[in-house]
């Protein structure tokens, strides 16, 4: 499985402004015309490569350790009803989240283009770790920058990154959390795109980085496709995903885009629908401009970013990538909500009752699916998650605010 392999609605898309409808394109300051251009036209080149593709699938099967499972939740599923629940497994992906599949990609280029250095942003630290795995396996440098708030609620991830080798750099501004870290990052590559590659993190970002992670990514969709029908026979009745920039999202949607399955992405409702107390773009947006590119945007009267908040540090982010808005605008995805108490309850329940402690951030899907499962619970179907990242990071966070979860069985 490889970025070549594209499901037949994905071929035509972005155009070649890198416009996903009216969602997407090219925002950036003139001296980062030419620095993406190339980027632009390196992908172009290796993605159509027969030594990129089998290198990456190389690294994918020996490195990483794809595929991942398909699970079937059959005792979470028996408490709640009728509705069967599967979990794509990306938890199990190596460094514990699907982040890494776009980051051997992008460190894959990195080295075809001569590059010397990675830089990002990173929330949650996920995309940080799975960036400082690629810099140490193709011996680049690394730097990561961190909202301040992140660096202290994510310690684990940010020990990760250090012992990978990679610089942890604080943003400290505004709210010091994801958005800044992206500003941070931007303003890095900005000084010096000729060493160094940003590596952005989700579908987010001027083009080409939306199309060229959801390529890295859809490899995630292809898996999940195969091994559902193969275990059940059928294709899922939903597929759904936790969204915040909404790479996880958009690497399952791509398995199952052109077949006649419901997806639904579910954002994060955060503590309410007041003005920072929510991170569900989708939901309460409109169209505007942030980091170089066009999407659904949380702004104020100004179209300035608006505050933003989520329990899961990987998904408080104000905008989302510019191929979910056009998703959601043509009807393909219907977007949904899950706040802070049902991310909370996720995930203790699948903890207990699966053995499986998940990311915060996937947890928010998983109590999407509990939740059409206690809505329904005589109505025969299938939910397949995408459980994007396991919930290591977050174990000294939820212990510490909610301790070890003894209210929250079923």
């Amino acid at each position: 499985m490889s970025p070549a392999i594209t499901p037949k609605s994905f071929r035509a898309s972005p155009n070649s402004a890198g416009f996903f409808g009216n969602y997407g394109g090219i925002f950036v300051p003139p001296e980062l015309e030419g620095p993406l251009a190339e980027v632009r036209q390196a992908y172009e080149v290796v993605s159509r490569s027969h030594d990129f593709i089998e290198e990456l699938r190389r690294i994918r099967r020996h490195f990483q350790g794809r595929p991942t499972p398909v699970y079937h939740a059959a005792r979470l599923s028996k408490k709640l009803g009728r509705t069967q629940i599967y979990l794509k497994r990306e938890d199990l992906n190596h460094t514990g989240a699907h982040k890494l599949n776009h980051c051997m990609g992008e460190g894959l280029l990195a080295r075809f283009m001569g590059k010397k250095k990675l830089i990002a942003e990173t929330g949650a630290g996920q995309h940080g770790v799975a960036l400082a795995t690629a810099a140490a396996y193709f011996g680049l440098e690394c730097d990561i920058y961190m909202g301040e708030v992140d660096i202290a609620k994510q310690a684990p991830n940010v020990s990760r990154m250090k012992i990978l080798g990679a610089r942890v750099i604080p943003a400290t501004h505004g709210l010091r959390t994801l958005k800044e870290a992206v500003d941070a990052a931007l303003v890095a590559y900005m000084q010096d795109p000729v060493t160094q590659i940003y590596c952005i993190g989700s579908v987010v970002g001027p083009h080409p980085f939306p199309m060229m992670v959801r390529d890295f990514q859809q490899v995630v969709g292809l898996e999940a496709r195969e091994q559902f029908t193969e275990m059940t026979g059928n294709l899922p009745d939903i597929v759904t995903a936790c969204v915040g920039g909404g790479s996880n999202a958009m690497g399952i949607f791509s398995g199952f885009i052109d077949d006649p399955v419901e997806l639904h992405g579910v954002e994060p409702l955060g503590k309410g629908t007041g003005v920072g107390e929510h991170s569900a773009t989708m939901t309460y947006g409109r169209a505007g401009v942030i980091h170089g590119f066009r999407c659904y945007l949380l702004q104020d009267e100004k179209g300035e970013p608006s505050p933003v908040h989520s329990i899961a540090s990987g998904l408080d982010y104000p905008g989302v990538g510019p191929e979910h808005c056009h998703l959601k605008d043509i009807g393909r995805v219907r977007y949904v909500t899950a706040t802070d108490k049902d991310a909370v309850e996720a995930f203790y329940v699948l903890s207990r009752n699966e053995g499986i402690i998940p990311a915060l951030e996937s947890a928010h899907a998983v109590a999407y699916a509990m939740r059409l499962a206690r809505e329904n619970p005589t109505l025969p179907r299938t939910v397949l998650v995408n459980l994007s990242g396991r919930g290591d990071k977050d174990m000294d966070y939820m212990i510490e605010h909610y301790g070890h979860g003894a209210d929250f069985a079923i």
